[in-house]
């Protein structure tokens, strides 16, 4: 039995960010929305802890500047003047064969210019003279035909050879996406690559064309103070708009309220109704099946479990940034298990001001698609050590205990879903099982894809449809539709 205090305009399952930005949409249009969350405190990804004094990302700790949404939004919330860009000493990738720079002109390690300095010392002159045929390649050389998916590795080898593949993007997705290439559709990572390679004629030139479109600066921004005070800026616009966050809230169960277009939501022994749902988080599959039959039996991609490794270290060693902003890992390089190294005091200069000369702040990732749960130790010590022997390996400075002052470890499970072939299919069917329900509708990086840069813009576009949505008339249309 409901009570009047239960009752809402629209309810949103999960307080990530796609789950936030859903609920103000649906906020600003007037509506009384109720957010639920499951963990204890909101942000998902997008989350925060404190080592050593300094609060920093736990999680997601830039965005990708294409397409303005993230910075737009950024904007909206006042926080326009907080926006920052990583400093200026690039990135670089460890290989078997040693460490090189990444193109700082390039697209998730492809490059723009293949005979650029920092390619050439990574892949070599010959990798650069191969990546360079890919200019006298015939327009459509590794691309399929619009009705099949082009894989980024496929395109990449074929375009502009194994060395680019192996030595540039191979590490860049595993570190951006925990993937492989050859499991992930070029589109679905590089929106517009395909189609700009097919008009261009080239791989590299589709990369600047590509590259132009992105503001001036860097392709990745972040805010200064952390990410994760995006999700305070949004949780404080929220509820200033009239909606509620409940925390430690699981949902268990969603049904349609008979002879109403409702939805009957029970979370913690309550139940909630309103007459529109949207859920931010891969359970939906098996959440809603009982109000979207079809959703029965689809999975999208699970992700990875990472295992993020926070040290902070007293090393004036590393006040010269030796291996710039962070470095990526290759596959096959026996001395060092992480996949990739953030050195955190070195990109953003406000957390630099912050930890004060010799205190420097670097965070290793563990874990990548396919390999099931890291293989590093379970305890927080062990992982210490784990952590100061691979950036003393990658960084090329000498790191142990005694320059040790604090160090955190962070599990994020199921995170990072591969965008392959199947699963954007498997995205499509959920997303047309899900527009038969009226007043129901789905959000989050697993129908969306990762990052905020992709995450932002789906999750406004459709909060803000269904905001105006008339669900009892709408349900009364799909009834007779489907009576026919």
């Amino acid at each position: 039995m409901t009570q009047a205090g239960d009752d809402w305009d629209a309810i949103v399952v999960g307080a990530g960010v796609a789950g936030l930005v859903a609920a103000r949409e649906l906020a600003t249009a007037g509506l009384r929305t109720l957010v639920l969350e499951s963990w204890s405190s909101p942000g998902g990804v997008v989350g925060r802890h404190e080592v050593d004094g300094l609060t920093l990302d736990a999680g997601a700790e830039s965005f990708a500047t294409r397409g303005g949404a993230v910075a737009e939004l950024a904007g909206e919330l006042g926080l326009t003047a907080a926006v920052v860009s990583p400093e200026p000493y690039g990135a670089w990738v460890r290989l078997p064969r040693g460490a090189g720079p990444l193109p700082r002109t390039g697209l998730l390690g492809i490059p723009a210019h293949p005979f650029a300095p920092d390619v050439r010392r990574t892949i070599g002159w010959l990798g650069s003279l191969r990546a360079a045929a890919d200019r006298l390649l015939p327009a459509s050389h590794g691309i399929r035909p619009d009705d099949q998916v082009t894989t980024l590795g496929d395109l990449v080898r074929a375009r502009m050879g194994r060395r680019v593949l192996d030595r540039l993007v191979r590490p860049v997705v595993a570190g951006v996406h925990a993937a492989e290439p050859e499991a992930i559709a070029a589109d679905a990572v590089a929106p517009g690559l395909v189609a700009s390679a097919r008009a261009a004629g080239s791989l590299s030139l589709a990369v600047r064309a590509l590259r132009a479109n992105i503001p001036a600066g860097s392709a990745v921004s972040s805010l200064s103070g952390g990410l994760h005070t995006l999700v305070d800026a949004l949780v404080e616009d929220v509820r200033a708009r009239g909606g509620e966050l409940r925390c430690g809230a699981a949902v268990t169960a969603v049904h349609r309220v008979p002879g109403a277009a409702r939805f009957r939501v029970e979370s913690q022994g309550h139940v909630l109704t309103a007459p529109r749902l949207v859920v931010a988080s891969p359970t939906a599959t098996t959440l809603l099946t009982d109000v979207a039959p079809d959703l029965a039996g689809l999975h999208t991609d699970p992700g990875a479990d990472i295992v993020l490794a926070t040290l902070v270290l007293d090393a004036p060693e590393l006040d010269g940034h030796p291996r710039g902003t962070g470095v990526l890992v290759a596959h096959g390089v026996p001395e060092v298990r992480a996949k990739a190294l953030t050195h955190a005091t070195a990109k953003w200069r406000w957390l630099a001001e912050l930890a004060g000369p010799g205190r420097h702040v670097v965070r290793l990732s563990y874990g990548r698609a396919g390999e099931g749960a890291p293989d590093v130790p379970a305890d927080l010590d062990g992982l210490t050590d784990l952590a100061l022997r691979d950036a003393s390996s990658i960084l090329g400075v000498a790191l142990d205990r005694d320059r040790l002052r604090a160090s955190a470890r962070v599990t994020w499970r199921q995170g990072l879903p591969v965008p392959s072939a199947a699963h954007r299919e498997t995205v499509r069917r959920v997303r047309d099982a899900v527009s038969e329900v009226p007043g129901l509708a789905v959000v989050g990086a697993w129908v969306s894809g990762n990052g905020l840069a992709s995450v932002v813009p789906d999750a406004r576009r459709v909060a803000a449809a269904l905001a105006e949505v008339d669900p009892w008339t709408t349900s009364s249309a799909a009834s007779t539709r489907r009576n026919r």
